[in-house]
């Protein structure tokens, strides 16, 4: 299975349309959206070209292909107008043999993770900075941390940019397509 995987759209129009040119050019079997779908958040300035019922439009006719978790932003007036759920804190993903908490990061991050056990990855967006990195768990599991950054408002001078997973090999790419990280497993990032 290949999987798409974005976070922080933030109602962005703009970039929600070159999210689905990705999609396309990826050919990828699902998409994973990592909360904060439409609404930009009093701490963001608005995204370039911000209508949310532009993204709506967007995301709707996909919705059997998406899966997604809540967002700090993504509310229940949010689900009302989604034709696809939106609203769970976390999801588990079995890929390649490969167990990944997906979350959007305002819970569970690495300075307060899950229970994970070694080897397991930690997903999440909410920063808006793109990561890849280890960390050990209080109970002594040694785990890796991704974040894909995000596609409407990146942060720390990083680029707008979505990942893909495809035969346990994670690449970190901006919206042209241009990969500029890759992880797979028993790696370093």
């Amino acid at each position: 299975m290949k999987l798409i995987i974005a976070s922080d759209i933030h109602g962005s129009a703009l970039y929600c349309r070159e999210l689905m040119e990705a999609w396309k050019r990826e050919a990828a079997d699902r998409m994973l959206i990592l909360g904060d779908i439409l609404y930009h958040g009093p701490r963001n300035d608005l995204p370039a070209e911000y209508a949310p019922k532009k993204v709506i439009s967007m995301l709707n006719p996909l919705k059997e292909n998406l899966l997604c978790v809540r967002g700090n932003c993504d509310t229940e007036v949010d689900q009302m107008v989604l034709d696809f759920p939106i609203l769970a804190d976390y999801c588990f993903l079995d890929l390649d043999g490969q167990t990944i908490f997906a979350t959007h990061g305002h819970v569970y991050n690495p300075q307060n993770p899950p229970m994970l056990k070694d080897g397991d990855i930690l997903l999440n967006g909410h920063t808006h900075i793109p990561a890849c990195k280890r960390f050990t768990t209080e109970s002594g599991a040694k785990c890796t941390y991704m974040n894909p950054g995000s596609v409407s408002i990146p942060k720390e001078k990083s680029q707008h940019s979505y990942m893909i997973v495809e035969n346990g090999v994670f690449e970190w790419k901006n919206m042209e397509g241009k990969v500029y990280h890759t992880w797979k497993k028993d790696t370093h990032c």
